[in-house]
């Protein structure tokens, strides 16, 4: 009993604390009168005070006091396709065998879900083993010397397995869930290396790599999971010593999706949208080279950036140059070598949240959606990368991590089909990205500095006070004057 009255307490006080960080003494103090335009808001403070909290509705006044932070929604900008994280092999095995159907139930309606849950609408498969696979395997796979060009023995069970699985019950729980797929390699006998470990695709095999992919395409949708956005490599600057991965130079993907993968996904009917790069942002001169090639460009779709490199503004140097191709950003893990909530969390916030959608992306993914406590399960590569929520392989607990809060912070509230705004601050050390939906305007303000800031919002004419303490984060949310 004692320990009831101890949370009860605490919780109380955590209330008053999140409070006064996140209104305005004035605002926190009036009290909304019936039928008043209200906003809206959610808070996260690092010190743990609030976590995607809701917090009293602040009232819209009239006017737009000098030095707000303004919100226009006749300046528009990229359409939303959603925010999410990977379904890596990884995720999807502790997901499947690590949770009680009804522990599992209730994280993926948490995570996909639209009606009390943060809302992910767009996540990533492999196609193939990866770092974060148990086995590294493909789908053809076959004796060391032998070779299957034909594709006769091509067959999707490791992923029917786990994978598929948490796929299909996530688009049931969210109808609106867009997919990509992406492989680590092709089968080794495709490589000059022999294996799924280092090397390049041959050229002799670049048919049956387009054929592979427009398979896996085709069969995963047969299966009840559609794909939505394909890129035909991970990481194709990089070849790493002990996980699949394959080289590809720029002009190798404009041949494979120029000539092969492009026709073949025409032939076929496919609708899937091929992305290209799929790796940092330090490289921008690799996506337009393969936009040069006239042929290639006609299959492309979009470009996909990753963090581990460069700089947030490469996506908008290459959009600018090509203003008919989407911007995604696909991956990009946490790990131990960042502590969650003092570095992790703001790095998030400024680059990941509001960076990437600053700079059009129209999708925003983290690396795994979940991983156990040891960091994995994981075969090579990272040792100590941090899934968006942990799941305890021993007892199921779920742990949300800083990347859960951090996305849910847009995921919640901007759903597919939202669409980027301009929203301009007066402060560098406030940072803000705004977002349209069906009448509603969404905020996302983030204080990335040291010290606590008061300011106002303003939009059509209405405005409301507020302040954040540093690092801290809050969606508002409020309804577009008519």
């Amino acid at each position: 009993m004692a320990g009831m009255c101890w949370k009860r307490i605490a919780r109380v006080a955590r209330r008053s604390i999140a409070g006064a960080l996140l209104v305005g003494a004035a605002s926190a103090a009036a009290a909304a009168p019936r039928g008043a335009s209200e906003v809206e808001s959610w808070l996260t403070t690092p010190d743990g005070t609030a976590r995607l909290s809701e917090r009293p509705r602040i009232v819209l006044q009239p006017g737009s006091p000098a030095g707000a932070i303004r919100v226009d929604r006749t300046r528009r900008y990229q359409e939303m396709v959603g925010f999410g994280a990977a379904i890596s092999d990884a995720s999807a095995y502790l997901i499947q065998n690590k949770l009680a159907p009804a522990k599992r139930d209730a994280l993926l309606r948490d995570l996909f879900g639209r009606d009390g849950g943060v809302g992910f609408s767009f996540t990533r498969l492999t196609i193939g083993g990866s770092d974060f696979s148990r086995t590294h395997q493909s789908y053809d796979d076959r004796p060391a010397g032998e070779s299957d060009p034909a594709l006769r023995h091509f067959s999707v069970r490791i992923a029917e397995q786990e994978v598929l699985p948490v796929a299909r019950a996530a688009r049931a729980i969210n109808t609106s869930l867009k997919i990509m797929a992406t492989p680590w390699s092709p089968p080794g006998w495709m490589k000059t290396s022999g294996s799924m470990i280092k090397g390049t695709l041959r050229d002799e095999y670049r048919a049956a790599f387009a054929t592979y992919l427009r398979r896996t395409v085709q069969d995963f949708g047969a299966r009840g999971v559609p794909i939505d956005y394909l890129s035909i490599q991970n990481e194709p600057d990089f070849e790493p010593d002990d996980y699949p991965g394959m080289r590809l130079s720029a002009a190798q993907r404009a041949a494979i999706i120029g000539h092969y993968v492009g026709p073949e996904f025409a032939r076929a009917g496919l609708a899937t949208r091929i992305l290209e790069w799929d790796h940092n942002w330090d490289k921008p001169e690799q996506p337009l080279a393969v936009l040069a090639d006239p042929e290639a460009a006609r299959f492309v779709s979009g470009v996909a950036w990753h963090c581990y490199g460069g700089d947030v503004s490469a996506q908008s140097k290459v959009r600018d140059l090509h203003p008919d191709k989407d911007v995604f950003f696909t991956e990009c893990s946490g790990g131990e070598w960042s502590p969650g909530w003092t570095e992790a969390w703001p790095w998030m916030m400024r680059n990941l949240i509001i960076g990437t959608t600053r700079n059009w992306a129209r999708g925003v993914l983290l690396w795994n959606l979940a991983l156990d406590e040891n960091f994995g399960p994981h075969l090579g590569g990272c040792g100590n990368c941090r899934g968006v929520v942990t799941i305890d392989s021993k007892t199921g607990a779920v742990t949300r991590n800083p990347e859960y809060y951090a996305l849910g912070h847009l995921s919640r509230f901007v759903p597919r089909g939202a669409r980027r705004i301009e929203s301009t601050s007066p402060d560098p050390d406030l940072l803000t990205v705004a977002f349209e939906d069906e009448g509603a305007l969404v905020l996302l303000a983030f204080n990335a500095g040291k010290k606590a800031l008061a300011f106002a919002v303003a939009s059509d004419g209405r405005h409301f006070r507020t302040r954040l303490a540093p690092n801290a984060a809050a969606t508002f949310r409020w309804p577009a004057a008519r």
